[in-house]
């Protein structure tokens, strides 16, 4: 049997901690004095120790260590460790993304941004459409695009969105994801849409679309800084992205900005 410190050298889990984890029915001691209430542990409960250390570094709730600990059925274990891991990636691209929009925003003199003047004509496309919440744009798109691609066969462009104002300003807004297209067809929700002719203000974001926000910002100090009144959802358009490549320095994205001219051509 171990007292507490040793256990505690050996399993790296302070004292305090260690006590917790027993009030709390998490780690309990082999044994517990009656007389002096002090606490011993087996050499077989290190293995134990260790899981839930390793599991509390990588900031698993308490409650779930303790199913991850207490069940006996590796499919349930190694579930509720996959359900964590997969939070944890999305914790770390949300923060890869911030780290990346501060770099570029700090940047003491950030490069001239390329914005090209482009006149679309209203084009017939095979299009998926609803209201959606900011925070679930990303799922949707995920959906969204997979049933384009299982139904448009013969896509004559790349996919592209549209996204009303009320998306950025209330939070929840209409999206529209399309492929261009000859024949558009209608099934499940993918149906026709004529997208109406514009003239936008487009440059393209390069890489990740963690910092897109930048390059959204960019473009619009671009449009007000040129005379150009904005009207009507801002349109994306997926050049080459996470279908084409793995490679997120090779992704490109346009953003275009409906615009006129509020002065003479």
């Amino acid at each position: 049997m171990l007292t507490i410190g040793e256990f505690s050298r050996l399993s790296h889990l302070s004292v305090r901690t260690l006590r917790r984890y027993h009030d709390a029915g998490l780690l309990e001691p082999a044994s517990v004095d009656d007389a002096t209430g002090y606490r011993h542990y087996g050499v077989d409960q290190i293995p134990t120790a260790q899981v839930i250390h390793r599991l509390r570094e990588l900031d698993v709730p308490l409650s779930d260590v303790q199913r991850i600990v207490r069940s006996g059925d590796p499919e349930i274990r190694a579930t509720l460790v996959a359900d964590h891991l997969r939070r944890l990636e999305s914790e770390l691209e949300r923060t890869r993304g911030a780290v990346a929009s501060l770099r570029r925003l700090l940047e003491p003199e950030p490069p001239p941004l390329d914005v090209e003047l482009r006149a679309v004509p209203a084009t017939t496309v095979a299009a998926v459409e609803d209201d959606v919440a900011y925070d679930e744009v990303l799922a949707w798109y995920a959906g969204a695009i997979a049933e384009l691609d299982a139904v448009v066969h013969d896509p004559t462009g790349v996919p592209g969105g549209l996204y009303d104002n009320a998306l950025f300003e209330d939070g929840r807004g209409h999206a529209l994801l399309y492929r261009p297209t000859a024949h558009p067809p209608r099934s499940g929700r993918v149906h026709p849409v004529t997208l109406p002719a514009v003239e936008l203000a487009v440059t393209t974001h390069v890489g990740e679309h963690g910092d897109i926000e930048v390059t959204y910002g960019e473009l619009g100090t671009w449009v007000v800084g040129n005379a150009l009144a904005v009207a009507g959802p801002v349109r994306e358009t997926y050049v080459v992205g996470p279908r084409d490549t793995a490679d997120p320095s090779a992704w490109r994205t346009e953003i275009g900005w409906p615009v006129f001219r509020v002065g003479p051509r």
